[in-house]
């Protein structure tokens, strides 16, 4: 078991869930807001809707946290019980004390405690970057339990983040802080404007949380073609994590029975904040 904290300093953990329940106190819709036991800690769910609609997992992208689904959950949770879910490991207000996760395995079975608990026996998924190779991580090892995926942007699904986008990214984790967080983040989405508080948000977890961070690693091309579970994948046509015309072929390859949109106008990193408007009636209607 470990217990060890993982903020930098108490005070760098006071600024972060300030500014984490700020975000989710400006959400559209009554957050009710659960502590999950699991094996692997204490997870936090945001939850929004009716509790008898079909379940919606959401899964944020690395660092992201749930609050990150701010602009979309009024419009999902008008048809889904929305479930959006802090990542065990990563910046947010669940509690890595339990086993630690060190491979895929752990988190699938940390996803199976967290349903068991919420009691889902089924439900839809929909990950951003991070959280759509989770989502379809997780499609491919309990397909029974995932009634349909919705990966936005995946990384690590169907190829690797490109060269630039990781040498932007080093100094996050060779000498995390906030200015470096938003430097990074302003870099990916062109300038592009995102929500300030969500931003706060993301630049203080960056700065002021050590994340145990389970290694992406893309599932095997004939498990996917093999795989029955729906799939939207939604691709930023100017996404700096990778080439957008390389994933969408290798999509058509690897995922012939998934759609494919592609964002226009989306960068990596503007996904789901700023594309709400046109994310969510994409999701609705391909679960419906």
């Amino acid at each position: 078991m470990s217990t060890a904290p993982r903020f930098r300093s108490s005070e760098a953990q006071e600024r972060f869930l300030s500014a984490y329940d700020a975000v989710l106190g400006s959400w559209p819709v009554p957050v009710e807001s659960v502590d999950v036991p699991t094996t692997y800690g204490t997870t936090r769910v945001n939850s929004c809707g009716p509790h008898d609609a079909p379940a919606l997992v959401l899964l944020p992208g690395g660092g992201a946290t749930s609050t990150v689904w701010l602009a979309d959950v009024e419009r999902l949770s008008a048809r889904y019980r929305v479930h959006a879910v802090d990542t065990i490991g990563q910046a947010g207000r669940s509690i890595a004390d339990g086993r630690v996760a060190r491979g895929t395995g752990d988190l699938t079975a940390w996803l199976d405690e967290v349903l068991g608990e919420l009691g889902i026996e089924r439900a839809a998924f929909c990950g951003h970057s991070y959280g759509a190779w989770l989502s379809l991580t997780y499609a491919l090892h309990a397909p029974q339990r995932v009634s349909g995926a919705v990966l936005l942007d995946p990384t690590r699904c169907f190829g690797g983040y490109r060269a630039q986008y990781l040498l932007r990214a080093a100094p996050l984790f060779l000498r995390p802080g906030e200015r470096a967080a938003r430097g990074f983040l302003e870099w990916e989405t062109g300038g592009a404007t995102v929500d300030e508080g969500w931003l706060e948000v993301t630049a203080r977890g960056t700065a002021g949380y050590v994340p145990k961070i389970v290694d992406p690693r893309p599932p095997g091309p004939e498990l996917l073609r093999r795989s029955a579970v729906p799939l939207l994948v939604v691709l930023a046509a100017r996404s700096r994590a990778h080439d957008t015309r390389t994933i969408r072929e290798r999509v058509r390859e690897r995922a012939p029975h998934a759609r494919i949109h592609v964002l226009p106008t989306a960068t990596h990193h503007t996904l789901p904040l700023a594309h709400a408007q046109e994310i969510d009636p994409l999701v609705l209607d391909f679960l419906a």
